[in-house]
């Protein structure tokens, strides 16, 4: 029996597939179609939904910097599709946000027109995440209905959409931390926990993109020179620059890249003063936990520490991915090693710039390119295209 796989591995087990698609079971012929038929439209389909998922990442950061995630107070899947028609709408959902801790604490005196310029980046990003569903939902059951998924693919689109639902949920939690209490933002942990799905989902959508490009068969047949060790070390710094993201998530949950705009120290010293301490809106002294999530200067130099260990093996899994027997693999991690300097170019100007806005969703985006490298590398580990010394492509 095959051992427990990998997130993002689920292809290259074998199947009892009938000679004839007529009978009951697989139908050979459907899943080997290529470019072509089902196989292909999803693939079309998936490609979409992962431009839609890397839109609400950007839009959710421009949400987050310009402090328009608690603009809408209320969670309406449906009807809250339909923004503010009328003056009398408009000023019953200033009213509402007018009770929140934010606009009491500090948003005095916002008038109406600043009101709706943070209203339309919060409802800009909801209804992104409607159309997220809608498009997976009419694409799902349209390819269910016409019997069109390849054999053991239902699962996996439906895992998509089964995410996207919970990610609409741990929105709402987010959203909900910041409307009572003291607290002017949403809870940095529940903010991680958010961003962190999301990249999730997209790994998720990518990975299976890339399995979409090739036939099962071509699959089966490159597996087999799958390259072991560079998979694991592929997989593992996947994993360290999801740990490194949801690092960035605390940092921007609480402004903290603003903190200390000096690199290489912090300040005049390597290590932040006072990194232990913590208090919340009314002066009250917090158990030492709470730094680990509330002070800007611990949290900046955990994300710091982070990135700099994140280079370092990634420059340790470059020097093995140059190795490889594979053209293609090689690039893939030399465009791995090339975005991993330029992200932590980006870091650091968004130190020095006090996260200005631009930058700092710059830095973002960068972590979506960062991430798709990533794992498009480890999906070449895996399944290797096999070059040729005659015509160049070894």
């Amino acid at each position: 029996m095959a051992g427990k796989r990998s997130i993002f591995e689920e292809v290259g087990e074998t199947s009892n597939t009938p000679k004839h698609p007529g009978k009951s079971g697989v139908a050979g012929g459907m899943i080997d179609q290529g470019h072509r038929g089902a196989r292909g439209a999803i693939r079309v389909w998936l490609i979409v939904l992962f431009l839609l998922v890397v839109a609400m990442i950007v839009v959710g950061g421009l949400t987050r910097l310009t402090g328009s995630g608690l603009s809408i107070t209320e969670w309406r899947p449906v009807t809250g599709a339909i923004p503010p028609m009328d003056l009398a709408a408009w000023t019953a959902e200033f009213d509402k946000y007018r009770q929140t801790p934010q606009y009491e604490l500090a948003n005095t005196g916002m008038t109406l027109d600043q009101f709706k310029t943070i209203y339309w980046w919060e409802w800009a990003h909801r209804q992104l995440g409607r159309l997220v569903g809608l498009i997976w939902a009419i694409g799902f059951l349209g390819f269910l209905i016409t019997k069109s998924i390849p054999p053991r693919w239902s699962k996996r689109l439906l895992l998509i959409g089964a995410l996207g639902g919970l990610q609409g949920a741990i929105g709402w939690w987010m959203v909900s931390s910041g409307l009572s209490g003291s607290m002017i933002r949403v809870a940095s942990y529940r903010l991680a926990v958010h961003l962190g799905l999301a990249f999730i989902i997209l790994g998720f959508i990518g990975w299976y993109v890339f399995l979409l490009s090739r036939s099962e068969s071509a699959l089966m047949t490159a597996r087999r020179g799958r390259e072991a060790k560079l998979f694991s070390m592929s997989t593992g710094l996947m994993h360290f620059a999801f740990l490194q993201i949801l690092l960035g998530a605390l940092v921007a949950g609480i402004d903290a890249g603003r903190a200390f705009p000096t690199w290489p120290l912090m300040g005049d010293s390597f290590f932040p003063a006072d990194a232990f301490y913590a208090t919340d809106m009314q002066g009250n002294v917090l158990p030492v936990w709470h730094a680990f999530f509330e002070n800007p200067g611990l949290v900046q130099f955990m994300h710091r520490m982070a990135g700099y260990l994140l280079f370092i093996f990634g420059v340790v899994v470059w020097l093995r991915g140059r190795k490889s027997a594979h053209r293609d693999t090689r690039f893939a991690f030399n465009m791995v090693m090339l975005m991993l300097v330029a992200q932590a170019g980006l870091g650091i100007m968004a130190v020095l710039t006090s996260a200005h806005l631009h930058v700092a969703i710059t830095h973002q985006i960068g972590a979506v390119i960062l991430w798709v490298l990533i794992l498009r590398a480890r999906y070449l580990s895996q399944y290797p295209v096999a070059g040729s010394i005659r015509k160049g492509t070894a």
